[in-house]
């Protein structure tokens, strides 16, 4: 996991130094395309029906992996805009959570740019993932299921979200440890 695609010859800023190329921006595009459409992917994952995967969350972070934590987060909060104007609490989840694993996994990539590094990335976002999720569902679910008030999501955290999120990121990091060295080759021409 140690390739990356930070720098490009096209600038659009005059400069190649601290400009987003037209490449770049092209790339980018195309992440959030694919990401935007990986979302409406949704696989159920028992036993909840209601908690659906999708592998959009793989594709951010191998943005924010490939390009830095800025680009990561630029994905994640445009491929998750037209759920947001569809279903806003569940698209906000999305973001926030998305969000929750693309930059604190790519921040210390960008750091410690080896394997290690990406390891070290992935299990620290897998916290935070794990900690946004919970306290967002805590805070958000009542707000779109008003049956539901907190005292209802508290007793659903360990026989349900927090089981659903930890399959959700092994699926999302697998997937990126898979797909992040091609994907970076195929950037690079």
């Amino acid at each position: 996991m140690a390739n990356s695609v930070h720098s490009s010859t096209h600038a659009t800023t005059g400069t190649t130094s601290g400009g987003w190329s037209t490449q770049r921006i092209a790339i980018c595009a195309l992440f959030v395309a694919v990401s935007m459409i990986a979302s409406y992917i949704e696989i159920p994952v028992p036993p909840v029906a209601w908690l659906k995967y999708d592998p959009s969350g793989a594709v951010c972070l191998i943005a924010g992996l490939a390009f830095g934590p800025l680009t990561g987060a630029l994905v994640s909060v445009l491929s998750w805009m037209p759920h947001v104007l569809m279903n806003p609490w569940g698209g906000l989840m999305g973001i926030l959570c998305t969000l929750a694993l693309v930059l604190p996994a790519s921040a210390i990539y960008a750091k410690r740019h080896t394997r290690a590094g990406a390891i070290a990335g992935m299990v620290v976002a897998g916290v935070t993932v794990l900690v946004v999720a919970c306290v967002a569902n805590i805070i958000v679910t009542p707000l779109y299921t008003p049956s539901m008030t907190a005292a209802d999501v508290i007793p659903l955290l360990v026989p349900a979200l927090i089981p659903f999120n930890v399959v959700k990121l092994v699926l999302n990091c697998a997937v990126t440890a898979i797909a992040y060295k091609p994907v970076s080759k195929l950037i690079a021409r």
